[in-house]
């Protein structure tokens, strides 16, 4: 297995983790976020495969369960506006 460069963002974030006590050596840090990506992964690709298509056969057997698009525009502008006003 080759070396790998993390940076020294990451380098930092696995030493925290190793003072942290919370993995023996920085192997243990690597795999579990290798773990973690593997499962997000997986996630995504039954969300693709699985759940989009089924809320698409749904949207075509109940029509009425849509949003317009206009409403949905409207919504994300209000969310857009509150969010900017918040940060000022």
């Amino acid at each position: 297995m080759p070396t790998i460069a993390l940076g020294n963002h990451y380098e930092e974030f696995v030493r925290k983790h190793l003072e942290a006590g919370g993995y023996k050596n920085a192997s243990e840090v690597v795999r579990a976020g290798l773990q973690l990506l593997e499962d997000h992964e997986a996630a995504r690709e039954r969300w693709l495969n699985e759940e989009i298509p089924a809320r698409y056969d749904d949207l075509v057997n109940r029509p009425g369960l849509g949003i317009p698009a206009e409403t949905v525009r409207a919504r994300f502008e209000t969310k857009r506006r509150n969010d900017a006003a918040k940060a000022k």
